[in-house]
């Protein structure tokens, strides 16, 4: 039945089942927290969004060298069950403190970074492990259905929220999250047990990545392709954290109370999951063979573009949702899944310390200085459409970069995979 969905082999169908659930449980938790950080964001106020970015970057600055240490020392399947079960332990630790009410503004400041800190590092975490566990060709065919486990999990948990929130309290959703949590070690236990997607990779797969802490940093800067990941993600952050400051602002004046504004936030995810469901299962298998990475990896950035521009004319809740589920569907549907095949033909230690990097690290640091960047704009009076025009150079920029990537996949890797499709040069 599962051939029906994607193009998989029969030996590949259990473990593409398995990273479907794997991406479900980690996705499904993070949306339960998603609305819930939103909330106690606008709670405490959007001028204080930049503080809470920049406290998440420093956070990202000590995080990454420590998971580098990390994998340098022990293979994966020790490794990655152990940052779940942290986190999971910290999401305890902040339950307790919420429901006894201790410092509520502060804890939900922490909660904040936390989150953003999380959602980044377990997802990095879960990619990487897909492109050790899968080569070029198989993440062309399996990637899609993969990203569609998170999607239908990024679905779930918001509805979770929005219907729960108020009649069991926010806070107590959080419980939902750990039990899922747990479920995603479980996953990447009985991964690390069956017989290896691709064979040859057994032996190198219990090994541990090896080399320095600082690695990653150094791999990014000696290649071209890495370098180029590195500014799409950076492009990508920015546009993400001016539309985020301005969902804040929209949300702020159309709801009131601390369940309104996450069941509020719950309704954008909500219809974001929806359409990239839609996409992903009916569209991204036949867009990406057909049309290439390069259409793929160009969908988002020009989407984001033309919506900026819409909410500039018509800056209301309706064309904020609109704008955010298209954004947001192209990225989880198209964007993600080809960037994480340029992944799959690099080294272990790209896979665990550069991409990691790139996916936290520079993810973050351009949250914050687009934060401070997005609270300077707004202070000089630009208003919502203004500071909606502002951000449109910046996904031109990424659509560029997002362009020059997908060539430059197919100029250095002609013999390791076959080509995308017939029309595979409409990337040119």
């Amino acid at each position: 039945m599962l051939k029906r969905f994607v193009n998989v082999k029969d030996e590949e169908a259990g473990p593409v089942l398995l990273s479907f659930v794997y991406f479900f449980t980690l996705m499904c938790g993070y949306a339960i927290l998603k609305p819930l950080r939103d909330e106690m964001a606008t709670a405490g106020g959007v001028k204080n969004v930049p503080w809470l970015f920049t406290a998440t970057f420093g956070v990202m600055l000590v995080a990454v060298p420590a998971f580098s240490a990390l994998v340098s020392r022990w293979p994966r399947q020790r490794v990655i069950p152990l940052v779940y079960r942290f986190f999971l332990l910290n999401l305890l630790a902040f339950f307790v403190v919420l429901k006894l009410g201790v410092g509520r503004d502060g804890v939900a400041r922490a909660f904040f970074v936390w989150v953003s800190v999380y959602n980044l590092f377990v997802v990095s975490v879960f990619w990487s492990f897909m492109a050790d566990l899968f080569v070029s060709e198989q993440g062309k065919r399996l990637f899609g259905f993969i990203a569609a486990g998170g999607t239908a999990g990024m679905l779930v948990g918001p509805f979770l929220v929005k219907h729960l929130a108020e009649p069991l309290g926010a806070t107590n959703l959080m419980l939902f999250t750990a039990v899922l949590l747990e479920g995603s070690a479980q996953c990447v236990r009985l991964l690390s047990r069956r017989t290896p997607v691709v064979p040859a990779r057994a032996v190198v797969a219990e090994a541990p990545v090896g080399g320095g802490v600082f690695a990653g940093l150094r791999l990014l800067f000696s290649s071209p392709l890495l370098l180029g990941l590195g500014l799409q993600m950076l492009l990508y952050a920015s546009t993400s954290t001016f539309l985020y400051n301005q969902q804040a602002h929209i949300v702020d004046k159309v709801a009131s109370g601390a369940n309104a504004r996450a069941a509020a936030f719950a309704d954008i995810d909500f219809w974001v999951q929806v359409l990239t469901l839609v996409l992903q299962t009916v569209v991204t298998g036949h867009l990406i063979p057909r049309f290439g990475l390069g259409v793929a990896l160009a969908v988002a950035p020009l989407l984001t573009a033309l919506g900026f521009v819409g909410l500039a004319a018509v800056p209301t809740l309706g064309m904020l949702i609109g704008f955010k589920s298209l954004r947001g569907a192209s990225h989880y549907a198209f964007e993600r899944p080809g960037r994480e095949i340029l992944f799959t033909g690099v080294d272990r230690e790209t896979k665990y310390k550069s991409k990691g990097f790139i996916d936290t690290v520079v993810y973050r640091g351009s949250d914050s200085v687009s934060a401070w960047m997005y609270s300077g704009l707004d202070k000089l009076g630009l208003g919502t459409s203004g500071l909606a025009l502002a951000a449109v150079p910046f996904a031109g920029l990424w659509l560029a970069v997002s362009l020059w990537l997908a060539r430059h996949q197919r100029a250095v890797t002609p013999a390791q995979a076959p080509p995308l499709g017939p029309t595979a040069d409409a990337t040119r």
